[in-house]
């Protein structure tokens, strides 16, 4: 009786994997790439051949996301004020639903802690934007989110002011301002910055006024 001839065993192949990263990861690693060149050397001084090196990707992938290296500052912008709102909404997520006075207080002090973290990035992608200029369109995001906390705390009874919108411009622009003090101050210790994001977050707080009484 013949036998057969046993079959080679095939070597296991291993996944294939896909030849293309997503559009998103491939745009978000270009982003990152042409925020370490700024950081490092400077937006005029960096070149769009530079970017598409670091970043690994053919050069007609920057211009089928960018026509030009401002349009790319423009969207390094908005993905900073992005991140840097997603950041705040986290932190104060944290804290408990009903705890108003806590998630402006923490609201507050990531917002110092994020900044003195992200300046440099943030002079680079706002050198043109004057931070009192009317149609900033980031400025006016991260104060319709700070508004909002302060429009519901006033809903739930944890204060009382009469124009919510006045008081977060002129919480806003005192911990904007206030930090950049402490920036150009350059704290040697992280828990002096800490220390610092405290005492102006409960400074804040007392401007707010407290539930009205009743006129006798």
């Amino acid at each position: 009786m013949p036998v057969r001839p046993l079959k080679a065993k095939l070597p296991e192949t291993a996944p294939t994997r896909p030849r293309t990263k997503p559009a998103e990861v491939r745009l978000e690693e270009l982003m990152g790439a042409a925020e370490a060149l700024f950081l490092a050397q400077g937006v005029e001084a960096t070149t769009i051949n530079e970017i598409v090196e670091k970043a690994q990707v053919a050069k007609g992938t920057f211009y089928h996301y960018f026509a030009s290296k401002n349009e790319m500052l423009d969207a390094l912008g908005k993905r900073y004020t992005e991140q840097f709102m997603a950041t705040l909404q986290a932190a104060v997520d944290d804290c408990a639903a009903d705890d108003w006075v806590q998630r402006l207080r923490v609201w507050i002090q990531t917002n110092v802690e994020t900044y003195v973290k992200t300046y440099r990035t943030h002079d680079i992608v706002y050198a043109h934007h004057h931070h009192h200029d009317r149609t900033n369109r980031d400025k006016n995001a991260i104060l319709d989110q700070l508004t909002e906390i302060i429009v519901r705390g006033k809903a739930a009874g944890a204060w009382a002011p009469e124009e919510p919108r006045v008081v977060a411009l002129l919480i806003y622009s005192g911990v904007h301002g206030a930090t950049d003090d402490l920036i150009a101050a350059k704290p040697k210790r992280a828990q002096d910055g800490a220390k610092f994001a405290q005492s102006l977050s409960e400074a804040c707080l007392r401007m707010l006024s407290p539930i009205a009484k009743p006129i006798k």
